[in-house]
């Protein structure tokens, strides 16, 4: 696949008073402990932290410390509450994963025995309420992963040039009819601004062709294209994994995750070129990514996009 689904199965569990808490599940946590391999006397990064199921699965494999980071304020008291049991063998950090230098340099952390970055969306991000990610919803257009700073989406589609707003929804959606999206949400916002899931989502699916609709809902590459854009997921990716590949220990080895196309090409691109010549820093491990099996697929339908790339440090 070459997207993100933002409208996957969800599963719930009623909890003691009834109500219903939403269960994000980690993708592929078998494959990662399984190259990751864990130590007792292991230092690892779980850089997406999320709801804290791969740093679970390295800590229930043997790790013996796991900084967990998270941009996301909102998911990391999930992680904690995941990770209570371990809460002596794990640090959490809220920042960017492209932040990861700084972090491990005020802790003094030269050198780390394994990495692991979801670079997906998590299931609560998706359905909370209030967040945007989602069009199943009317609510604010926001869309950013940390609410505590940046423009929202609603904002920036207020100025944005038409031109520009056409390129990033081609480019970042790969949305064919992103010209006419364009054109019509400036058109749009000249009578009243676009401020809500609905209305955006509403304007897209009338701009787009019946005819050229498939599986999908027709706003869903555009909310990914506006996403990315409003998060900048994509910004400087290529140097945190170099980051990263630096830091690991000889033998050592980072699992990355991608859950759509243009993440996946950085993620390919960058260990290609650290992998290759004379001096190469790594050793691929996944000349193919690993893909979840039709089992994990059938038990969790979000994993169904999910690519796995493993490289590992050499001398």
């Amino acid at each position: 696949m070459t997207m993100r689904e933002h409208c996957q199965s969800l599963e719930s569990e009623l909890e003691s008073d009834g109500s219903a808490r939403l269960i994000h599940q980690p993708v592929m946590t078998a494959e990662i402990v399984s190259f990751l391999s864990p130590r007792p006397d292991g230092y690892y990064l779980d850089c997406t932290a999320g709801a804290g199921g791969h740093a679970r699965a390295l800590l229930e494999a043997g790790a013996g410390q796991v900084l967990a980071l998270d941009r996301d304020p909102e998911v990391l008291p999930f992680a904690r509450a995941t990770l209570e049991p371990w809460s002596d063998r794990v640090e959490f950090v809220h920042t960017d994963f492209r932040e990861i230098a700084r972090v491990l340099d005020e802790r003094g952390i030269s050198t780390i025995d394994g990495a692991v970055a979801d670079l997906g969306m998590s299931s609560m991000q998706i359905e909370s309420e209030g967040r945007g990610f989602s069009f199943r919803r009317d609510e604010p257009l926001d869309m950013r992963m940390d609410r505590s700073q940046g423009p929202t989406v609603a904002g920036l589609l207020r100025d944005v040039p038409e031109r520009v707003l056409a390129d990033l929804i081609f480019e970042y959606g790969e949305e064919r009819f992103s010209r006419r999206i364009a054109r019509a949400i400036v058109s749009a916002r000249q009578h009243k601004p676009l401020v809500t899931t609905a209305q955006l989502a509403t304007l897209v699916r009338r701009v787009v062709p019946r005819k050229s609709r498939h599986r999908i809902d027709p706003a869903t590459r555009t909310f990914q294209a506006l996403r990315i854009w409003v998060n900048g997921e994509l910004d400087r990716l290529d140097l945190f994994l170099r980051c990263v590949c630096c830091r690991l220990r000889v033998g050592a080895r980072i699992a990355v995750m991608s859950f759509h196309s243009l993440e996946d090409r950085i993620v390919k691109t960058v260990f290609r070129e650290l992998g290759t010549g004379d001096d190469a820093l790594v050793r691929v491990l996944t000349k193919r990514p690993i893909r979840p099996t039709d089992e994990e697929v059938v038990r969790n339908p979000r994993s169904r996009s999910a690519k796995l790339r493993i490289v590992e440090r050499l001398a």
